[in-house]
């Protein structure tokens, strides 16, 4: 081991978009990581970016089963310094509802809502023992419904509301941040097959989310939208009606 502290820090879905601005910035504060993702070579891409590699551990777990999600949790539950989780790992899926397989779209729920719930459960014990911290990587897909992404807007849905409801239960305990960004370039839309569409005007860095991330984090945790892009997105989400919303999200989503 190196002079790096022990302090550790559960980074899920670590393998792609904001999961690497993570690791590279947690590194930057001193963190030890543990690293998780499901396909171990674009992991070891992660850790090759990193500046200390051999201080970091690489988990590989499919979230979306109840067993390998099982094992994670075991395992992780042996560090003796766990100072954080970042629930991260998370994706979608686009298309009409009725014309998808079912099996796909409970994966969804089960990674992006279920998944957070389990870990953050088992894990809260050591987490309160150190004063440690906890980081929902949730989105404005939460905020309102999202037609032909709609199970991916549901479980952000949940995940917000459950972060946030969290956040007031363990106060004085641990720290929790609801990060909920908008669109980004992290490979979101090209996994989940959605178009790329005319909205790059709302989007921001996955630099600028993580670095909103982990300042509000440092004031004390609470719900995170980041840079003044997504903010203005937010702003039009609560202002505009959702019925003309719902009509306008169709059209531009629509298969």
């Amino acid at each position: 081991m190196s002079t790096l502290r022990k302090d550790t820090v559960l980074l899920t879905g670590a393998s792609g978009g904001f999961g690497i601005e993570f690791a590279v910035q947690l590194e930057q504060l001193g963190y030890r990581l543990l690293l998780h993702g499901r396909d171990r070579a674009r992991l070891q891409m992660t850790l090759n970016v990193l500046k200390r590699p051999q201080d970091h551990k690489l988990i590989m777990a499919e979230l979306s089963s109840r067993k390998f999600m099982e094992d994670l949790i075991e395992e992780v539950k042996q560090e003796q310094h766990l100072v954080g989780l970042i629930n991260n790992a998370g994706f979608g899926l686009w298309g009409g509802f009725e014309r998808s397989e079912s099996v796909p779209q409970l994966d969804v729920i089960r990674t992006d809502l279920l998944a957070p719930v389990a870990i953050t459960h088992a894990l809260i014990p050591q987490l309160i023992r150190h004063h440690g911290f906890i980081i929902n990587v949730s989105s404005l897909a939460g905020e309102s419904p999202l037609p032909y992404m709609s199970t991916y807007a549901a479980a952000k849905a949940g995940l917000t509301y459950w972060s946030e409801a969290l956040r007031a239960e363990l106060k004085g305990k641990i720290r929790v941040v609801t990060l909920a960004p908008g669109p980004s370039p992290t490979g979101f839309r090209k996994i989940s097959g959605a178009p790329t569409g005319k909205g790059g005007r709302f989007r921001s860095t996955a630099q600028t989310v993580v670095s909103a991330a982990l300042e509000t984090l440092k004031n004390g945790g609470g719900y995170c939208v980041p840079g003044i892009r997504h903010r203005l997105l937010w702003l039009l989400q609560k202002a505009v009606p959702r019925s003309l919303a719902l009509n306008v999200m169709a059209r531009y989503l629509k298969p």
